[in-house]
């Protein structure tokens, strides 16, 4: 059975003020899903699975269901502010979503297979999706997950603070913990993360960090929905907390149910978490095709 590639694009874009997951970016008016995809079926993929929120859906199927359509099968799940809350009571000016792991979590019912989650607005490279097939197609199990592993200095943004999941690998390659850390920026010259209070701690440039490419088995559904229930038990009156993906992989270690087997990458990532970071994707992709890694259109 081919991996499933499921792409989360149901943020609220709201460093960067409009919905960055449909802009074009490409020499053919490509969008940076589209490169993701294009990798991952020539990868080997076998289906694509899009977290988007319901009041977009229309746009995003006609832009995607022509291109699409012959090439590879597709899915759209719509992650819901009520959705897997149990018997918890959403309060009213809850307004943002519930975080990365939650937009897996509503996916449970649309994915059956071994499946890499990655995010909307990252260009990831070729050379990370196939590192993440063949994993899910000859390692992956229900104790053993996996990450890819950027170079935190190749995944810094110019023009604002960046969120990474930083992590700790042992000697064997996996995965011994990931702190998500949302305030990572350049200071002087050293990149630094900064603490709710203000503090600020050096990391060298060649940190491996995750940038939500991720690997799991099916399983993961289910710790996940153990993992929201406790998170909704102790947060849930707070408007802006968030369940983000490391912690679902941080608790699978922790409570020893696996193991996450880091994947490691030297690629450059690029991504627009600002508006000011666009023109830098515009001339990376037009490098790329220029060098013919790419071609002109890639649904040609």
């Amino acid at each position: 059975m081919q991996p499933t590639l499921l792409i989360l694009a149901a943020g609220m874009a709201s460093r960067y003020g409009s919905l960055k997951q449909i802009q074009q970016f490409g020499p053919s008016g490509e969008t940076i899903i589209d490169y993701s995809i294009y990798d991952a079926i020539r990868a080997g993929f076998g289906k694509i699975v899009f977290i988007i929120r319901e009041n977009f859906a229309a746009d995003f199927k006609e832009i995607f269901e022509p291109k699409l359509k012959g090439r590879v099968a597709t899915d759209y799940v719509y992650q819901e502010m009520n959705a897997f809350t149990g018997d918890h009571e959403v309060p009213a000016d809850r307004t943002k979503p519930w975080g990365t792991a939650h937009a897996i979590l509503c996916a449970k019912n649309a994915i059956n297979e071994p499946f890499a989650v990655i995010n909307a607005d990252d260009f990831y490279g070729a050379d990370a999706f196939v590192k993440m097939a063949a994993f899910l197609n000859g390692e992956c199990k229900s104790d053993i997950y996996s990450v890819v592993g950027y170079e935190l200095g190749k995944t810094i943004s110019e023009h604002g603070s960046v969120s990474r999941g930083v992590c700790a690998v042992d000697a064997s390659g996996y995965l011994s913990a990931i702190n998500e850390r949302t305030k990572i920026y350049t200071d002087n010259g050293q990149i630094v993360y900064e603490e709710a209070d203000g503090s600020k701690h050096p990391l060298p440039a060649e940190t491996p960090v995750s940038m939500n490419f991720w690997g799991f088995h099916p399983s993961v559904f289910n710790l996940s929905q153990e993992l929201f229930n406790e998170f909704l038990d102790k947060n849930i009156g707070n408007p802006k907390s968030e369940f983000f993906i490391p912690i679902v992989a941080d608790e699978f270690i922790r409570r020893s149910k696996g193991k996450v087997k880091v994947l490691p990458t030297s690629a450059q990532w690029f991504g627009v978490t600002y508006k000011e970071d666009a023109p830098g994707v515009q001339a990376s992709l037009s490098a790329l095709v220029k060098n013919g890694e790419y071609p002109d259109n890639l649904w040609k």
